[in-house]
């Protein structure tokens, strides 16, 4: 059996940022720990995205995963969430990859069919999958059952991303 592959999984948001970190070891995974950054709202913008930045550099430094997977966002709530959303993404991409940490990103529609069989399932399919998947997890809230969800939809397309690097 290969080595065990820590994976953290990004679900970006300025207001709550989850993440989650399982392992992977063949086909088997499991739970390591998940939670949220929740920078302040006041404050600004730049000052949250530095607290951003900051709350993931800790838990990167404290779980040390091997690769990274965020989920792409999509919003339709308007220009200027959809743009500050984007800010905060640019944050949970860059936070793993100035750390030389690989990171892939995934649609969330890829995420939701990777976990729970639908591209169209609801938080509390996720949840119920996540837990399903990883009976060891706990979380608390929907954004680090996410960010789980990502980091399992990482695990699954992984081996298949590398065959696919590999003859690129």
């Amino acid at each position: 059996m290969s080595a065990p592959t820590r994976i953290i999984g990004i679900d970006p948001g300025l207001r709550r940022c989850g993440w989650g970190v399982i392992e992977t070891a063949g086909n088997r995974l499991s739970f390591v720990a998940a939670g949220t950054v929740t920078p302040p709202i006041e404050g600004s913008l730049a000052e949250r995205l530095a607290l951003l930045f900051a709350g993931l550099g800790e838990v990167l430094e404290r779980f040390a995963p091997d690769e990274a997977a965020v989920e792409e966002t999509f919003v339709n709530s308007g220009p200027r969430s959809a743009l500050i959303l984007g800010q905060a993404r640019g944050v949970a991409l860059l936070t793993p990859a100035v750390r030389s940490i690989e990171v892939s990103e995934y649609a969330t529609n890829l995420v939701k069919k990777s976990v729970v069989g639908t591209g169209h399932a609801d938080k509390s399919q996720i949840q119920l999958m996540v837990k399903t998947l990883l009976p060891a997890a706990n979380f608390k809230g929907a954004d680090a059952a996410d960010a789980l969800a990502v980091a399992i939809c990482h695990a699954h397309h992984r081996v298949a991303n590398m065959r696919l690097k590999a003859i690129a």
